[in-house]
């Protein structure tokens, strides 16, 4: 009776220590080294830009289903190997493609989720040059595996997120944000148990447009549009880890870029679930062939990659989940 009673009160105090275990050491696991070494692969010729449907969006589906088989993280439910299949219609053409999806399932509340997503696609190959879209979107590609091998690292040694992460790269965004649409009308894992998105399209480069030419920076866009609570946590996730200029000037209702209703995020934001957008601008290489591997900033791509990940684990870990704004 005696143990029962001092382990009934010592409950809190594990779950305290946990909730304020530093998540650091995983974190800097996440090395300009690795995403350079992940994106030279991604972004390269081989893969033919990436276009759906193409051989060489086949390659990059090789390449993330290796990934995440080699690193001991799960295929989400529904799929095969990894893959979720749907036929696309492009400009009339009926086209076979695949999102990616692995799970870390959570340790307190599995069947409570959050979204990290990236696209995996490219423009493929336009006048016979390779578009090979190294920060579109090569860069969240490679954050989101970096992302996803730090929790793994985190959950084998003891400190697995309480709440399910999906780890989704989509198909089709270059197409019309389709393979995210998809995904949003066959969810492999409800809608309505999914906390938060976390979509990152282009961060391993700098607007060149900005005023403010400190590099230090992530344009964040639509954190505070569904939940304040979100907006707030990821406020001070930054302060509290690393200490990017958080630039909101895209997600004003009234920039004319409308780059909220334009990456993946904006089909789970029609499904009243939290996003947030994360995203370094355009830059003159945008949908161009001059878009490679040697033109990224891979420190800036590894804090900004940081930040994804920390703030992905304060929305695992909390004790509750993040409350929409009343509408």
């Amino acid at each position: 009776m005696k143990k029962i009673f001092l382990a009934f009160f010592a409950l809190p105090y594990l779950l305290q220590a946990q909730n304020s275990f530093n998540p650091t050491e995983y974190a800097e696991t996440i090395t300009s080294k690795e995403l350079m070494e992940h994106l030279y692969v991604y972004a390269s010729d081989y893969f033919q830009g990436r276009e759906t449907g193409t051989v060489g969006q086949k390659r990059a589906i090789d390449f993330l289903q290796n990934f995440y088989s080699t690193h001991g993280i799960d295929p989400a439910q529904g799929t095969d190997n990894y893959k979720q299949s749907m036929e696309l219609n492009i400009q009339g053409v009926p086209v076979q493609t695949e999102n990616i999806a692995a799970i870390l399932k959570g340790t307190l509340y599995p069947e409570e989720y959050i979204v990290i997503s990236s696209h995996l696609d490219h423009i493929g190959v336009t006048n016979g040059a390779i578009n090979n879209g190294a920060d579109d979107d090569g860069s969240g590609t490679v954050s989101l595996l970096e992302i996803a091998e730090a929790f793994k690292l985190a959950a084998d040694a003891g400190h697995g997120p309480k709440r399910s992460l999906i780890f989704l790269h989509v198909t089709g965004e270059e197409k019309g944000l389709l393979g995210s649409s998809y995904y949003a009308q066959n969810p492999l894992y409800p809608l309505q148990n999914t906390m938060a998105n976390l979509n990152i399209d282009m961060v391993g480069r700098t607007d060149p447009k900005r005023e403010d030419k400190d590099p230090n920076y992530i344009y964040l866009i639509g954190a505070d549009k569904l939940s304040q609570d979100l907006h707030d946590l990821s406020e001070e996730t930054n302060t509290k880890y690393t200490q990017l200029k958080l630039d909101y000037t895209f997600n004003d209702e009234k920039d004319p870029n409308r780059f909220y209703y334009r990456s993946d995020h904006y089909n789970f934001a029609k499904n009243n679930i939290p996003v947030i957008f994360y995203f370094n601008g355009t830059h003159e290489d945008y949908h161009q062939e001059g878009d490679t591997p040697d033109k990224i900033n891979y420190p800036l791509l590894a804090k900004r990659t940081q930040l994804i990940f920390y703030t992905a684990w304060e929305l695992a870990n909390r004790s509750e989940k993040i409350k929409l704004n009343k509408s």
